[in-house]
């Protein structure tokens, strides 16, 4: 029986423990507080640089047996990182999923596998609410899809990404609640700012007439006004001319324009909430505040993802052979062109290949830049001692030779005597 109908057939027996409600939208139009997270501008610039650098990561296979270390050496895994999926390269997965993750804390990758087990396919999971099912001891997610369908599949069949992982026993804390406040400050400023600049440019005009008059002729006089003096084809330049029956008054609209600093402190808070700041979402950082900004936001949701895709595409045995996922972050390195320069200690001293650091410059591998260099002088403590007693050895014997020489040429010239 397979996995599929081994779900349908316990299905019954299933009871809801948790769910989760993940943040969606649907339709087009003007952006408003509504829940709708993606469609603010603001949003996008906090997330985008993230989800950027978690697809920048390189997914590689490693294999350390304790001896020796393998990079890649099943080639089945090595395109399943790769391509994860016909829809989408890794890196591209990648940022669906960080993005997934920013928005609801939660994010879901569904593992495919062939009839012997072995991982084939993974798909982000973009649901619009999961449920956390258990048949006795076994853990279950139900996921329910905009378009009405849903999807059961064990847990142990989901890699599962989360944060803010407090009171729920599955799933990471929604990060609705706390950014509503913030969503409804901005949501209401931006739209103060639009109604106070198209009130800006209408002036509103008070006829007020000194004698009685009948509603028609009323609207008459106010329409030859507007004709005669506010109409852009009119011939009087805007001038205008009215007599003892009316007085004109001119009313100017009056709105509430949020000043520079309470602007400044809301985009502060939405910053704090994501963990970014202003030079992170301009690209104006420097290298020491993007190392700051990566080992504290990217590197431990690289690290999660890591854990996760080790323990959920290879078994407890596979594990104990040195198996692992590791996500390298060579490619998010932000150093100045001195840093760059002065890793040549690293290539001396065999800590890095050659094709590594080209790799930091942005150049394209050598022929043979995979094997480590060492310099003579820079050799372990054992190799030196070996190295000095060579060295001690032939000076040796050129000094026997030496003298051996001189003590022959001695014998020949007293045999001449």
């Amino acid at each position: 029986m397979g996995i599929v109908s081994k779900i349908k057939a316990t299905l019954n027996n299933i009871s809801m423990q948790s769910a989760f409600k993940m943040i969606t939208e649907q339709g087009n139009g003007f952006y408003s507080w509504n829940g709708q997270l993606f469609q603010s501008d603001m949003i996008r610039a906090c997330i985008r640089p993230y989800a950027k650098s978690m697809g920048k990561l390189k997914a590689k296979h490693i294999r350390n047996n304790g001896t020796t270390i393998t990079v890649n050496p099943d080639p089945y895994m090595r395109f399943l990182l790769e391509e994860p999926n016909p829809l989408m390269s890794g890196q591209v997965m990648q940022q669906k999923v960080a993005t997934q993750l920013a928005l609801n804390n939660n994010a879901f990758i569904l593992i495919v596998r062939d009839e012997n087990g072995i991982p084939q396919q993974l798909y982000p999971v973009p649901a619009a609410g999961v449920e956390a099912k258990y048949e006795g001891s076994n853990l279950f997610l139900k996921f329910y899809f905009l378009n009405g369908n849903t999807l059961i599949s064990p847990y142990t069949e989901i890699i599962h990404l989360r944060n803010d992982f407090n009171d729920n026993d599955v799933f990471g804390e929604s990060p609705q609640a706390p950014l509503k406040q913030i969503m409804e400050i901005i949501t209401t400023t931006d739209q103060g700012m639009v109604n106070a600049i198209k009130n800006s440019s209408v002036i509103r005009w008070l006829l007020k007439f000194t004698t009685p008059m009948r509603p028609e002729d009323l609207k008459k006089s106010v329409q030859e006004f507007v004709d005669n003096y506010l109409s852009v084809s009119s011939t009087t330049f805007g001038a205008a001319g009215v007599d003892a029956k009316a007085d004109v008054m001119r009313i100017e609209p009056k709105d509430y324009v949020p000043n520079a600093l309470q602007m400044s402190n809301t985009k502060e808070r939405l910053y704090a909430f994501f963990n970014t700041n202003e030079k992170i979402v301009h690209s104006t950082y420097d290298e020491n505040e993007w190392n700051s900004y990566f080992e504290s936001v990217v590197e431990p949701d690289a690290l999660q993802l890591s854990n996760e895709y080790t323990r959920k595409l290879f078994n407890r045995r596979e594990r104990g052979f040195g198996n692992s996922i590791y996500f390298d972050a060579s490619n998010l390195q932000c150093a100045s062109l001195t840093t760059k320069l002065a890793l040549q200690a690293m290539v001396d001293r065999g800590a890095l290949t050659p094709n590594e650091w080209r790799e930091v410059f942005n150049l394209s591998p050598v022929a043979d830049g995979d094997k480590p260099l060492r310099r003579l002088d820079t050799q372990t403590v054992d190799g030196v001692k070996n190295l000095l007693y060579n060295e001690q050895i032939d000076n040796m014997t050129k000094i026997k030779e030496e003298i051996y020489s001189l003590l022959k040429g001695g014998e020949k010239s007293a045999k001449k005597n």
